[in-house]
């Protein structure tokens, strides 16, 4: 498959299902308005979806999210809620299939398999509870970011080994010369794998990846088998190399102990099949990624010219580099027993392939999910490693080379650039990543040449997810102004002058000043090349509005995080109410804006004590006066509440953002109508945090992981979970922004978040682990 998409961006757009220019007689015919047609003739091996994949599948996560590709023999899940919602049951989707061929092998083929004694096995990614769990339990000691950390030596040092043959030429491609042997000699080093010939083991993993997961032709698949036969025993013979050295060190020499001390758990052809697939998985995946992350930052130059400016942009440009074009595209499931799937029915026995590459694009999760952006502050929520139980345990290696390899090369040549080429791709449903990726330079301008040191300086970065308080962009302010009395209004645009990134609805950013870091939402115009912020002056608050009214003056540069929308407005009602309480008017004007271009029946209710501190009051009665009603305290106009959810029709919708008490009144009066109803943000915290004299430690089971752990008075949940090297998403950590949501399956919580309804309180079942805790100090289970 060859990609020549960055020679053809002028070219009209040609139909995503057929391929026909836009401005052809056959372009006419493409079943874009047909989703359903667009499921029929969806080939996971045809053009779109192999130059592509999330660009191929857009329509299918718009119009049909969960659809049946005939020509698969699967269903398809695109979207980011249900692909994490099926990598977070492994009973009900098993990861059987996982390493199932996708194109059945031929007699043939299978006759040649036999002959090499071929047995491939369960290994790590496709084991079934509960032999998964104990399997992974006694083999995840190597993985732990504290054990990793030694490996950072090894990989720079091999890096730089590589780059020094080829710094002074002025043209390489960089698989073959630093991003494929790299990663396979950190695979065999940290599994203790004695180095062979790189080329045979070269031949043999491409012949496993197209075997499992490619279309090979009936004549190809005999080669393949051959291939793949002699990897089988090739693994087969450097397990009983490395048995003959009991004290070996490397993953693999342990996973042999295991298989003497417990060899019901970590068994004979579990050892063996482990062997071949690890092989593979501990080197390919980090090799594609590494080269689709070079290649999508140089096409995106200012970012790359970003972190050559500064290096500590790198860990969340990698996260941003996996979620854009990460290496693994897709993975499958297959279903245990009937169920629905975003009201889609499956039957038992359903084959899923559940597409990451298009969930990561997805923007009801990710604000401009379809823009590449190396300052987005939740690119650590990309589903390229998976998610829950069988989330690669091998994710920490292949962040750290990515971005040993990003810090030596943007700061040895930060003049590299993608040379003219056209990029070619092995064809099949998993794994992407270019064949070739050949870069450019001038090695005049080498700047270790006038700087020696720079040969030997560098960043050294904490194994792990990386922190989100080092992401945020340089904004400048182009407009201060006083929206009403004891409200300041901004416009902030790029320091730089470039697009700042798209947002929705309901979408807030937050505010980094002053040594205050402060959320707001979004009230502008959502095609305005600036963000528009109003900001309450709260002089009884904890500094950061005081600060922001006192010290803000027109070109001043502020940094920026976001943007970020955990008040999501659903588009699908009938109707809807807006209510504003105050500033909470900022993210209800941007839904009644979204509302009115949708020609959506919409009401908004706004409430306020006087005009005069009722912000933005000037826009509203231009744009929605025949949509608004104003409550105003000291006009007597009171808003009637119970009138208001008493009006809404069926199926209608309504949006707060307010006071709590507010909220609270709503949640009493929408008590009895359907879930999903009423939708809430508070634009206040409740004092979340913690004190350790009046706290009461407790334990935690994390049943996906098999651990336990105890959490300390003085410690909150999301720290002693993160602590073990689990992912789990953050944000504000003040329980108001809903991110660090985990999935209760035992025990009683002790709510204390501004997130959940009180509905979803009493059902029990989800908690904020930033700031909630078990109650009384009892023991909680989460599905983690």
């Amino acid at each position: 498959m060859t990609d020549t998409s960055h020679k053809r961006s002028a070219q009209p757009q040609a139909c995503p299902f057929s391929g026909a220019p836009a401005d052809s007689a056959e372009h006419g015919s493409c079943p874009v308005s047909d989703p359903f047609a667009l499921a029929r003739a969806f080939d996971a091996f045809d053009g779109p979806y192999q130059l592509d994949p999330a660009e191929a599948l857009r329509w299918s996560r718009d119009q049909l999210p969960v659809f049946y590709a005939e020509t698969l023999g699967y269903w398809v899940v695109t979207r980011y809620d249900d692909i994490k919602a099926v990598f977070r049951d492994g009973i009900l989707f098993s990861p059987r299939n996982v390493l199932e061929k996708i194109t059945p092998a031929t007699p043939e083929a299978m006759e040649v398999l036999k002959s090499y004694g071929y047995a491939m096995n369960r290994t790590m990614v496709n084991e079934d509870e509960p032999a998964h769990m104990e399997r992974r339990r006694a083999l995840m000691d190597h993985f732990i970011p504290a054990n990793l950390e030694h490996h950072q030596e090894m990989v720079r040092r091999l890096t730089r080994e590589k780059m020094d043959a080829f710094i002074d030429e002025d043209r390489v491609d960089l698989v073959e010369s630093l991003l494929y042997e790299v990663p396979l000699n950190v695979a065999l080093h940290f599994l203790g794998v004695p180095e062979d010939e790189i080329a045979v083991l070269r031949n043999f993993s491409v012949a496993h990846s197209v075997n499992t997961w490619g279309k090979p032709t009936d004549e190809q698949q005999i080669a393949i088998a051959h291939d793949v036969g002699q990897f089988w025993q090739y693994a087969g013979t450097v397990i009983e190399k490395m048995k003959a050295e009991p004290e070996g060190t490397g993953w693999m020499h342990e996973t042999i102990r295991k298989n003497v001390e417990m060899p019901d758990v970590v068994t004979d052809s579990y050892v063996h099949s482990m062997m071949m697939a690890i092989i593979v998985a501990a080197h390919e995946t980090t090799s594609l990624a590494s080269t689709n992350m070079f290649k999508t930052l140089l096409s995106n130059r200012e970012a790359w010219d970003d972190i050559c400016a500064d290096p500590s942009l790198i860990p969340n440009a990698v996260e941003e580099c996996l979620r854009f074009a990460g290496s693994i595209v897709a993975w499958r499931r297959q279903v245990t027993a009937p169920t629905t799937l975003n009201g889609v029915d499956l039957p038992e026995g359903a084959k899923l392939l559940i597409v990451q590459a298009s969930g990561n694009q997805d923007e009801r999760h990710f604000e401009g999910g379809d823009s590449f952006d190396i300052y987005r502050d939740n690119a650590v929520d990309h589903l390229t490693f998976g998610y829950g139980s069988h989330q690669c345990m091998g994710k920490n290696i292949g962040r750290m080379e990515m971005r040993i390899f990003l810090e030596e090369m943007s700061r040895r040549l930060p003049h590299l650039r993608l040379a003219e080429q056209d990029f070619t791709y092995l064809p099949n449903t998993s794994f992407r990543g270019p064949d070739h990726l050949w870069v450019e330079w001038d090695p005049e301008l080498n700047p270790e040449r006038a700087q020696p040191q720079l040969a030997h300086d560098h960043q050294r970065f904490p194994v792990g997810a990386p922190s989100r308080r080092d992401i945020a962009r340089k904004v400048r302010v182009t407009e201060v102004r006083q929206e009403a009395d004891g409200i300041l209004g901004l416009t902030l645009q790029d320091a730089k002058g470039r697009p700042l990134p798209r947002w929705s609805a309901g979408a807030h950013v937050e505010l980094v000043a002053g040594g205050y870091d402060r959320k707001y939402s979004l009230c502008g115009r959502s095609d305005a090349p600036g963000y528009d912020l109003a900001i309450l002056r709260e002089d009884e608050g904890r500094g950061g509005s005081r600060y922001l009214h006192d010290s803000v003056q027109q070109g001043m540069e502020l940094r920026l995080r976001g943007p970020s929308n955990l008040f999501r407005l659903d588009e699908e009602a009938c109707a809807y109410v807006l209510i504003a309480g105050g500033i909470g008017i900022t993210p209800i004007l941007a839904m009644a804006d979204r509302l009115k271009s949708l020609g959506k029946p919409y009401a908004i209710h706004y409430c306020g004590r006087s005009r005069a501190t009722m912000a933005l009051m000037e826009r509203l009665q231009a744009d929605h006066s025949g949509h608004l009603s104003l409550h105003i305290k000291d006009e007597g106009a009171r808003a009637d509440l119970t009138a208001i959810v008493a009006a809404l029709p069926e199926g209608g919708q309504i949006y707060c953002c307010g006071p709590e008490r507010m909220i609270t009144a709503l949640e009493d009066l929408t008590a009895e109508r359907p879930e999903g109803t009423l939708h809430f943000e508070h634009f206040s915290a409740h004092d979340t945090g913690l004190d350790p004299d009046k706290e009461t430690a407790f334990e935690v089971e994390l049943v996906d992981s098999g651990l336990t752990l105890n959490v300390a008075a003085d410690q909150t949940l999301l720290d002693a979970i993160q602590a073990t090297g689990i992912d789990v998403a953050s944000d504000c950590c003040e329980g108001l922004c809903g991110s660090c949501d985990v999935t209760v399956l035992d025990g009683d919580i002790d709510h204390r978040d501004s997130v959940l309804s009180r509905r979803e309180r009493a059902a029990n079942n989800r908690m904020m682990s930033c700031c909630s805790r078990a109650k009384n100090g009892g023991r909680i289970k989460l599905a983690l």
